[in-house]
């Protein structure tokens, strides 16, 4: 329901973008951002550019309207397939990649991440922008994005967290919980978990992590300040309840990561060969 705004707003990338820490922005910077995240992600995660290595056959894990398959089809030549729930982002994704060339390379379906329809070790990039806080099943999620990637692929991860444990800490504090309950309410999201229990999930794969929530820092207020646009009101209020329920705890994002409860993170691996 919320894929029309978004995309009004921001374009067909669905996601944080990333910035130098402290940055001073304007809203024309935010969409150059985005694509600047996807760049750092693959750097991070050393994704070969060469001819004979880089990434022959890639799935967008979470898709919403394409942006990231499409953007990665075009820079490796790669076939992608992008999986999401939503039959109107798949629809909308699969006439983008037409719109742009791309319709015998990229492809989309309607599919459930934690019971992807693609055989074991079928790609060689397993790619997950911000869907991670969506899987209400954090184990069975890395279990198939490991299940679907073949020997000595590349898994990258970018997600929300909460911040992790001390040592002497068994829980969150409550007024942290009380941040995370009102947004997992607002954008219909299952319980957050950290960047430490992502960690002990893959830990059978050889990963590295890293919190880039200064880098995101400029997205959350850069967000409410185009929904406050005329175009954004409009288009707000033309969406429906979900979407405007979702935009009134926009500001308890910024609060989240003010405070630090809140963690941008990436991580990624390596599947054994």
């Amino acid at each position: 329901e919320s894929s029309g705004f978004w995309e009004n707003i921001w374009g067909e990338h669905m996601h944080h973008g990333f910035y130098d820490p402290g940055a001073v922005v304007e809203i024309s910077d935010h969409r150059s951002a985005q694509i600047r995240m996807i760049e750092q992600s693959l750097v991070f995660a050393s994704v070969p550019e060469d001819s004979l290595e880089k990434p022959k056959s890639i799935v967008d894990v979470g898709c919403g309207i394409g942006g990231s398959a499409r953007y990665l089809s075009r820079k490796y030549g790669a076939e992608c397939c992008g999986i999401t729930l939503s039959p109107v982002q798949a629809e909308r994704a699969q006439a983008l990649a037409a719109a742009q060339g791309l319709a015998s390379k990229v492809s989309f379906q309607v599919a459930d991440a934690l019971n992807q329809p693609f055989p074991d070790g079928k790609f060689d990039l397993v790619w997950s922008m911000e869907s991670g806080e969506h899987m209400p099943d954090k184990l069975k999620f890395v279990s198939e994005l490991a299940r679907v990637a073949a020997p000595g692929a590349t898994i990258i991860i970018v997600t929300w967290c909460h911040r992790d444990l001390s040592p002497n800490e068994k829980s969150l504090r409550p007024e942290e919980k009380r941040i995370l309950e009102k947004i997992c309410d607002g954008f219909y999201l299952p319980a957050w978990c950290s960047t430490a229990d992502y960690i002990k999930l893959l830990e059978s794969l050889s990963l590295k992590a890293a919190d880039w929530s200064d880098n995101v820092a400029p997205f959350w207020p850069a967000v409410v300040k185009s929904a406050l646009t005329w175009n954004g009101l409009t288009s707000l209020l033309q969406s429906g309840w979900k979407t405007i329920r979702g935009a009134l705890v926009m500001p308890l994002m910024i609060e989240g990561f003010q405070k630090g409860v809140i963690k941008f993170s990436i991580i990624t691996c390596k599947k054994p060969e």
